[in-house]
C-alpha cells in the first residue's frame, strides 16, 4: 500500500497544480464567492464614498489584510474603472488571478519573494494610467495585521489616496491554525463592509513621518477589521506579534 501511495504521490501532485484544476478550483470559488454576497444582508459604511474616490482622484490605492480578502472582490464594480491587484506567478497564485479576473479584477505578476520589482514596476504603471491597485500588505505569508512600506510608497510617489477596507460575517469559521487566521464565510447571514476615509502621504515626508504615516494606516485597518467583528458580536481577530503571542489592538477598544 505505501508503495502505491509512493508511486501515486509525484503524479496527483502534478494533476493537482495543473492549470485546468486551477481553473476549475477557481470558478468554484468563485461561485460560492459570489453565492455568500447575494444571500448576505450586508451593512455598508463607505463604500459608495469609495467609488466617489476613484473617480475623484483617478485611481486609489486599496489595502486590505490577507485573511479577509476573500469576500471584498464581490463588491468591486468593473464600470467604475481598473482595478489591478498583485498575485504570485506560482500555484496559489494562479488560481487567486482567476478569481479575481471573475469579478473582473485585472491582475499583475508578482509578490514580495517572487518578481518584487516587476511587480512594483506594473503597479505604478497601473496608477499612472488613473487605474486602482489593491495590496495585501500583510501577505503573502505575514506577520498577520502589519504594515509594510510599500503601498506609503506608492501613495507618495503618485498622490493617490490610500483607503483600508475590511468585512465580517456572523456566520463564519476562522482558520486557526493559518497564519491569517483566514475568515471563511457561510451563505445566507448578516455581513458588515467598512472602507476607511482617503488616507494621503505627502511627496517631502521625512523618515520619521513617513513611519508615523505607516502606523497610522496599519491602525486604521486593524480598527476597521476589529470593528467589523465587534458590531456582528464576534471575537475580534488582533495582529501577531511575531512572537507567537496576540498583540490586543489599543487594549481592545476601536474608537
Amino acid at each position: 500500500m505505501n508503495l502505491y501511495k509512493k508511486l501515486l504521490k509525484k503524479p496527483l501532485k502534478k494533476i493537482g497544480q495543473s492549470a485546468p484544476v486551477m481553473w476549475l478550483i477557481s470558478a468554484v470559488i468563485y461561485a460560492y464567492a459570489k453565492f455568500v454576497g447575494i444571500t448576505t444582508k450586508w451593512r455598508l459604511d463607505g463604500v459608495s464614498r469609495f467609488y466617489e474616490l476613484t473617480s475623484q482622484n483617478d485611481g486609489v490605492i486599496l489595502l486590505i489584510w490577507h485573511g479577509r480578502a476573500v469576500m471584498l472582490p464581490y463588491f468591486w464594480k468593473p464600470k467604475s474603472g481598473s482595478l489591478y491587484a498583485l498575485v504570485s506567478p506560482h500555484r496559489d497564485g494562479r488560481m487567486i488571478a482567476g478569481l479575481l479576473e471573475r469579478f473582473g479584477i485585472r491582475t499583475i505578476d508578482g509578490s514580495s519573494n517572487e518578481n518584487a520589482v516587476g511587480g512594483a514596476i506594473g503597479l505604478m504603471r497601473a496608477l499612472k494610467k488613473n487605474a486602482s491597485i489593491c495590496i495585501i500588505p500583510d501577505g503573502p505569508r505575514g506577520p498577520r495585521m502589519h504594515m509594510r512600506n510599500s503601498p506609503l510608497y506608492f501613495a507618495q510617489k503618485t498622490g493617490k489616496p490610500i483607503v483600508c477596507a475590511s468585512y465580517s460575517i456572523k456566520k463564519s469559521i476562522i482558520i486557526k491554525k493559518a497564519w491569517d487566521k483566514m475568515m471563511i464565510p457561510f451563505p445566507f447571514s448578516e455581513g458588515v463592509c467598512k472602507l476607511s476615509a482617503p488616507l494621503f502621504i505627502p511627496a517631502n515626508c521625512n523618515k520619521e513621518q513617513f513611519e508615523e504615516y505607516r502606523v497610522k494606516i496599519e491602525n486604521t485597518l486593524n480598527e476597521i477589521s476589529i470593528a467589523c467583528d465587534k458590531e456582528l458580536g464576534l471575537t475580534p481577530i488582533f495582529p501577531d506579534t511575531g512572537d507567537g503571542k496576540i498583540k490586543k489592538h489599543r487594549n481592545n477598544e476601536v474608537h
